[in-house]
């Protein structure tokens, strides 16, 4: 029995290993041992202690095996099944994550409303508890409250649960207001190729931020005599490029001119948020964000994130893959109008609800109801664009929507360096993808969809298009180690079980 046990633990890591496209030597590297034992551990032939599947796990940032932790490791899905009924889209992954950030700015007591919970932000809350920051959960759960201390201790910060989160970056722009030298673990989160700090860096100069990165370590140090003199120019129109830029602007005692800004949606929850703070942000929205920064902060505030409307997609094309009529709930509309709009195209027969505020008052919402319809494949690429363009996290959806489609559709995901690979793992599933570059996937539909054992993609969206096509396909799949999948949804197993999916939640060990 221990040694089926080391069997299944190795072919875990050597699909963690592989999926992460490391070889052998790499993972030795990391760990400090010899290939030859990362291959005799694959292989099962080698007695493992629980610290170092921990050490790998951390090497591979993959949950290889957890203790005394009560979520998912894998997934069982009996596909072939209809959904039906009604499902309610949950707050905002990106905005929560934001708004944890936010949170730094403020020396009073923040409470946010109906907060995801997912191990993005159980990773956020690991580290402002380090740092001195009182986090709880209230109102049964739902809520979550948040009092800082007087001063922050950055050198008893959690540098493992900091290197599992990009949003680890936007702590940047609060800190700089905080204190004059500070350091920040490297970001990490999702595997999705090299994505540049650079910009982040160019925005937080003109505050007189200056980064150094050495030895895994952001080392900041802070001139006070620099101020933004005229506009800031950003580089990329990023989502969280612009919420560091607009965390610095809150709190410098002057007017900011922050162009060329991202106006998506975890954006614009960020400004509203800002506005309950007293900080007056101009063009909300737009492109061009002025911010009327007050040095001190000290509020008692209470805000409600805004809906997800990539989990709204999600839920969409759920309903799509698997042919049933789903409405879904809750849809932040303006956030998920080209997508709609392309799907109508492609030939969707869906209705939407008058809309209706979400509890920001702000954020419009729609309830959406979805049909069996026969697509055709779009005539034009699908391809991201910054807001209002086709959102940059729903790209990969299309790849499962197109699966399903009559004809051929080119897929050019331009933003990220890799994740169009991933998403070429449908074809372990029936699909019939062709990478043409790491940007590009020619898609063919329609698709029989074939069910499958297989490791969860290290990228959140890609994996659930994974488990989407799982749902489609006829028979019983396994999805292993979906540990990328809780980091963006909250309890999506027991939530899609709801309305008629068949899914298991179970562990090896």
């Amino acid at each position: 029995m221990a040694d089926d046990y080391l069997v299944r633990i190795g072919k875990l890591i050597r699909d963690a290993r592989q999926h992460r496209g490391w070889t052998q030597s790499q993972l030795a590297e990391a760990l400090g041992t010899s290939q030859s034992a990362v291959n005799r551990i694959e292989r099962g032939n080698q007695n493992i202690s629980l610290e170092m599947i921990a050490r790998i796990g951390e090497a591979l940032d993959s949950e290889i095996v957890s203790l005394g932790y009560a979520g998912p490791m894998h997934l069982r899905v009996v596909g072939g099944r209809r959904l039906s009924g009604a499902i309610d889209v949950k707050t905002s992954k990106n905005a929560c994550v934001a708004l944890l950030c936010a949170s730094l700015l403020n020396q009073g007591r923040t409470v946010l409303r109906r907060v995801a919970r997912i191990e993005e932000v159980y990773r956020l809350l690991e580290v402002l508890g380090s740092i001195g920051v009182r986090t709880r959960w209230i109102n049964d759960g739902v809520d979550l409250e948040i009092v800082p201390p007087a001063e922050l201790d950055l050198a008893a910060i959690d540098a493992d649960a900091a290197r599992r989160t990009r949003s680890i970056i936007m702590f940047l722009g609060p800190l700089l207001h905080r204190m004059d030298h500070f350091k920040l673990p490297y970001a990490g989160g999702c595997d999705l190729g090299t994505r540049t700090v650079e910009p982040h860096m160019i925005a937080l100069r003109r505050f007189g931020l200056d980064i150094a990165a050495t030895e895994g370590q952001y080392h900041a140090r802070v001139d006070r005599s620099v101020n933004p003199d005229r506009p800031i120019v950003l580089t990329e129109r990023g989502d969280t490029v612009t919420e560091n830029a607009l965390l610095a602007a809150a709190r410098h005692d002057g007017i900011t001119v922050i162009r060329n800004a991202s106006s998506n949606y975890m954006v614009q929850d960020l400004c509203f948020f800002l506005e309950a703070l007293g900080v007056k942000v101009d063009g909300i929205g737009t492109t061009t964000l002025t911010v009327h920064g007050v040095p001190t902060i000290d509020a008692d505030v209470d805000y409600s994130p805004s809906e997800d409307p990539v989990e709204a997609m999600s839920l969409v094309a759920a309903a799509v893959v698997t042919e049933s009529e789903l409405t879904v709930r809750r849809v932040p509309i303006e956030f998920l109008e080209i997508e709609l709009a392309v799907l109508e195209e492609m030939g969707l027969d869906h209705d939407r609800t008058p809309e209706y505020f979400a509890d920001n008052g702000r954020t419009r919402l729609v309830d959406l109801t979805v049909r069996p319809s026969k697509l055709e494949a779009p005539i034009d690429k699908i391809h991201p664009m910054p807001f209002p363009g086709l959102n940059i996290d729903n790209v990969p959806f299309f790849a499962a929507i197109a699966a399903v489609a009559q004809g051929k559709t080119l897929i050019h995901d331009w933003v990220y360096d890799n994740r169009a690979i991933y998403l070429t793992d449908l074809n372990r599933l029936g699909g019939r993808l062709q990478l043409l570059d790491p940007h590009r996937v020619l898609v063919e539909g329609p698709t029989r969809w074939r069910a499958a054992e297989m490791m969860c993609p290290p990228a959140l969206r890609p994996a659930v298009v994974v488990l989407l096509a799982m749902m489609a396909a006829e028979g019983t799949s396994v999805l292993r180690n979906v540990y990328v999948i809780n980091r963006g949804y909250e309890d999506l197993a027991e939530r899609l079980n709801s309305i008629g999916a068949q899914i298991e939640i179970f562990r090896d060990i």
